[in-house]
């Protein structure tokens, strides 16, 4: 199997894929024609069927694994397949794990490392709460180390949720100890706690899609939602934490553009935002650089708002 990540511009296509998404539309001519996203567990890329009415052109739905014939082409300094052919596969034919994107860092010991931190926290209701989500509630737990963080942004694969909430998590560890003005108890729970509602507003993979609830809510009300139903459970939990908690989640985006209820209004808050923003970018370079083999200026990212290139080693 040739992996999307590896094709050229120029280069052919015929292996099997799975169908993420698939869109009708017309050409400004009247002409139809059809858009998939298609994906393997190395990313996706976009596809072009402009005779959709063609006989090689076979019946399938979006989550459909399918057989592509086509062109890869760069269009607006982004790769597309042109596909010619289509045939729907069997599930016979296909092997999931090649086609769902996965964190490259093992998932049992990620969980441990969390729980090492879970384990570590003084104050006993933030322990508490802790514990009901990542020890007492299975079903939560499950769905956290198989969630994506995000749909197309950044750490968009199975157990990418797990591994950017370690991150942040880590990332605020070391806060604390070169300020001790933190509240480590606060910001480390916080930063275990921030991107929970992601369980709810993103489907799991292979669809890793927003739900209804995601789009009407989005995961940092949610989440919110989700710490003050646990919480409120846990007798004599303190009515001031719990708020302060809250808040951290409902800040965590920093500003107001970038779909943050409110802005950091304790110290603790802001923390998590700074640590959040680090690993996401990091992880968004990481992802560009690490999906092309082009070396110098790569070209103005939307997500990173600059013309990125790679670091030079030669002088």
């Amino acid at each position: 199997m040739k992996y999307l990540a590896e094709y050229k511009d120029g280069d052919r296509v015929l292996d099997i894929y799975l169908c993420k998404h698939k869109t009708s539309a017309v050409t400004k001519n009247g002409k139809p024609y059809e858009t998939v996203i298609l994906q393997d567990k190395t990313g996706t890329l976009e596809g072009k069927i402009w005779e959709p009415n063609s006989a090689g052109i076979a019946e399938f739905d979006a989550l459909d694994y399918i057989e592509v014939y086509g062109e890869v082409t760069s269009f607006n300094g982004a790769l597309q397949i042109s596909i010619k052919r289509v045939r729907r596969c069997g599930q016979d034919e296909c092997n999931p794990a090649d086609y769902l994107p996965a964190s490259k860092k093992d998932n049992d010991e990620m969980y441990r490392q969390l729980m090492e931190l879970v384990d570590g926290i003084g104050y006993e209701p933030l322990k508490k709460l802790l514990r009901c989500f990542f020890v007492e509630d299975e079903t939560f737990a499950a769905a956290f180390r198989r969630s994506s963080a995000a749909k197309t942004v950044h750490h968009g694969f199975v157990g990418g949720l797990l591994e950017h909430t370690l991150s942040v998590t880590k990332l605020c560890d070391y806060y604390c100890e070169a300020y001790p003005v933190l509240n480590r108890d606060l910001l480390l729970s916080a930063a275990m706690l921030h991107d929970i509602g992601k369980t709810r507003e993103l489907s799991l993979f292979p669809e890793n899609d927003y739900t209804d609830e995601g789009q009407l809510l989005g995961h940092i009300v949610i989440g919110a939602e989700m710490i003050g139903e646990k919480a409120r459970k846990i007798e004599g939990f303190p009515e001031t934490m719990l708020k302060q908690l809250q808040h951290c989640i409902l800040a965590h985006h920093g500003e107001y553009e970038f779909g943050s209820p409110k802005k950091p209004a304790i110290i603790e808050a802001a923390a998590l935002n700074f640590a959040d923003n680090t690993d996401a970018k990091l992880e968004t370079f990481t992802e560009l650089l690490e999906g092309t083999d082009k070396s110098g200026w790569l070209g103005f990212n939307r997500l990173l708002d600059s013309n990125v290139r790679k670091t030079r080693v030669d002088g």
